[in-house]
């Protein structure tokens, strides 16, 4: 269809003139995001010119564009997940996700191939009790085909599609098996990793403060050559001014009428907006196992947490035994849930609490993270609002849209008889609009505008005297024109002494302090005691306690820098090579005591430990196999793909 829709160039500029004109037609705003998302991803040209275009190549097996963009969707959609309004377009760049998908890509078709020519294989019936056993196709422990279709679709994946990534997963997960089956780990290895984990040390310092250097003064050939030689730093950022016309919904909201029968077409329409499932209130107690764990262990955990529920049901607080027990990130507030529907929770979990009662406490239920009690305190079974208790919200939804529409509208009026180079004044006077004019700004923004960061990013794209298209900006309807354009420049010294002057006695205080650190660690080295030495420099020596090599600064007292710079000393090197600098001065530190940790808690965790360090040399050992595998390849990227 989209195709077709170019075929006649004349045709397609005609059809585009329309929609623009009837862009307040919600069917018509999707079509044009559809188009839109074809420009972005595909150009004008059809699909299929572009999803086989070679972007890369692995031993002549060629990377194609498809591949690619699937991985890269696929990146940027964890990293939403991570970053979720903060990612950007510098951050994406920044991490370098476009390499991060060839990449992947790369590696991926290198690890299939060496699956396959190792004859590793995966059945068919691998794939399908992997699927089977999704919690997110199950319905009351079940696998069930038509909620795994719908989810699929939502997905925006066929089952084949699904099966397929699922087997090439499993595939690899083979192949990584095998290349690191061979890694072990001795007890010895165990104890030596937990004697370097747990061992703590205590140190002795003293930090030398550049705050504390208070007699400094400057001259101005001083201010004169510092500025010269960073002149750069106190470059002004570019700025611009900008008029703009707002459209704002909550001016269209008094002369709007909704009948009783839009209100009762709405309800009618729309009745899943108006159920309200059945919802539980619940605490629970979290006693995990591991995917590893066999049959024993797993009983042992259990009768753990039967202990634990006959205190429960003795009458113990459950609140308190869960902050005490509980072995789940809820355990800080008492195992406390929340309200949550079924589908929020784990199957086995969600059909144990929804068959309870308040105040019951339920045996122990396994899954995947391991066995729960769970309290039930509170039920709300599934209602219906009525079309009398509904009419108020629907009211002010359908008054809130149609205002959204007419301010939409006035906007679009405007912006179709808006030229570039237009003057913005004349426009709006010739609607009865008034404009409003901001002083100059950099990219920091305007700090009296809602939505700000949108504002600038759009009004610092725009040319000058470019109008810019009807911009959404959540509360109201803008129409930007950019005035005026300032570049960036690098100020004569009088506009920005007091700033030189101030970062040249920062300087300066800087390596004063850093010079007395210097000589004072110098004059340890020598033999001279600290706490003689500190005095010349009104310092007092602060001696700290035991602390672990991962435990947290603010837990110490002491920055991370000193925390890792204190275990590489010891009773032959008392004293590290250099001060260390912090965000609080220079610290000179002194070697005092190493304690070795209580083995006896090694034998109760040894396994565990075993394990981890055991899955560490795995990672570590695949992935010196890939480099070597990926070294060992002909690996062509495209040229200019990644500029």
């Amino acid at each position: 269809m989209i195709n077709a829709f170019y075929n006649n160039k004349g045709q397609g500029i005609h059809m585009l003139n329309f929609m623009r004109k009837k862009a307040g037609s919600w069917i018509i705003k999707i079509l044009l995001l559809a188009i839109i998302i074809v420009f972005v991803f595909w150009g004008v040209g059809g699909f299929n010119s572009q999803n086989d275009k070679k972007i890369a190549s692995v031993n002549n097996d060629p990377v194609t564009f498809e591949e690619y963009q699937d991985m890269y969707h696929r990146i940027i959609k964890d990293l939403r997940q991570r970053f979720d309004n903060d990612l950007n377009d510098d951050l994406i760049k920044m991490l370098q996700v476009k390499r991060q998908a060839i990449n992947r890509v790369i590696e991926k078709k290198l690890l299939i191939s060496e699956a396959t020519r190792l004859g590793l294989t995966v059945s068919d019936q691998e794939v399908a009790l992997q699927i089977r056993d999704i919690d997110s196709f199950q319905k009351a422990g079940t696998f069930d085909h038509v909620l795994y279709k719908k989810v699929l679709t939502y997905m925006r994946m066929t089952p084949d599609q699904f099966e397929y990534e699922n087997r090439t997963s499993m595939l690899m997960e083979k192949l990584r098996l095998l290349i690191s089956s061979g890694v072990q780990v001795s007890e010895l290895e165990a104890r030596e990793w937990y004697e370097w984990e747990k061992a703590s040390v205590s140190i002795e310092y003293v930090v030398f403060e550049p705050e504390v250097y208070k007699d400094i003064t400057v001259s101005d050939k001083e201010l004169d050559d510092f500025f010269a030689e960073r002149k750069e730093l106190y470059k002004t950022k570019p700025r611009i001014k900008a008029r703009y016309i707002y459209f704002d919904p909550e001016a269209y909201k008094e002369n709007i009428n909704i009948s009783e029968e839009q209100l009762q077409e709405y309800y009618e329409a729309n009745p899943e907006e108006f159920e309200k499932p059945k919802t539980v209130q619940a605490r629970h107690i979290l006693f995990r196992t591991n995917g590893n764990d066999d049959a024993d262990a797993v009983e042992n955990i259990r009768k753990r947490a039967a202990e634990v529920l006959k205190l429960a049901k003795e009458g113990k607080d459950f609140a308190e035994l869960a902050g005490r027990y509980s072995e789940g990130p809820s355990k800080d507030s008492g195992g406390y849930l929340g309200v949550f529907r079924k589908e929020d929770m784990l199957t086995s979990f969600s059909e144990k609490a929804f068959s309870m009662k308040p105040g019951e406490i339920s045996d122990p239920v396994l899954t995947r993270l391991g066995w729960h009690i769970i309290k039930v305190e509170d039920v709300n079974e599934e209602t219906t609002v009525s079309f009398k208790d509904a009419k108020p919200l629907i009211r002010k939804k359908k008054i809130e849209e149609t205002a959204a529409n007419l301010a939409y509208d006035e906007a679009e009026k405007v912006y179709d008889v808006s030229f570039e180079g237009d003057d913005l004044v004349t426009v709006a006077e010739e609607h009865k609009l008034k404009v409003h004019t901001t002083d100059f700004f950099t990219i920091n923004g305007p700090v009296n505008l809602l939505n700000s960061e949108k504002f600038v990013s759009i009004a610092f794209s725009l040319s000058l005297m470019e109008i810019s298209d009807v911009i959404d900006m959540g509360n109201r309807y803008y129409i930007l024109q950019t005035i005026a354009k300032e570049p960036e420049k690098i100020p004569a010294i009088e506009d920005v002494k007091e700033k030189v002057t101030a970062d040249l006695i920062k300087d300066k205080q800087n390596k004063a302090a850093q010079a007395d650190a210097k000589q004072f660690l110098a004059d340890l080295k020598k033999g001279r005691l600290m706490r003689d030495e500190s005095k010349k420099y009104n310092l007092s020596p602060v001696v700290s306690r035991f602390f672990k090599r991962y435990e947290m600064p603010d837990d110490v007292g002491l920055e991370k820098k000193v925390i890792d710079a204190s275990f590489m000393l010891s009773n032959d090197t008392m004293f590290p090579e250099d001060v260390i600098s912090g965000s609080n001065g220079y610290y000179v530190i002194k070697f005092l005591e190493r304690k070795k940790p209580d083995f006896e808690a090694f034998f109760d965790k040894k396994e565990n430990i075993k394990q981890a360090i055991l899955e560490k040399k795995r990672y570590d050992s695949f992935t010196s196999w890939l480099v070597q595998l990926k070294n060992n390849s002909e690996i062509i990227i495209e040229k200019g793909f990644l500029d």
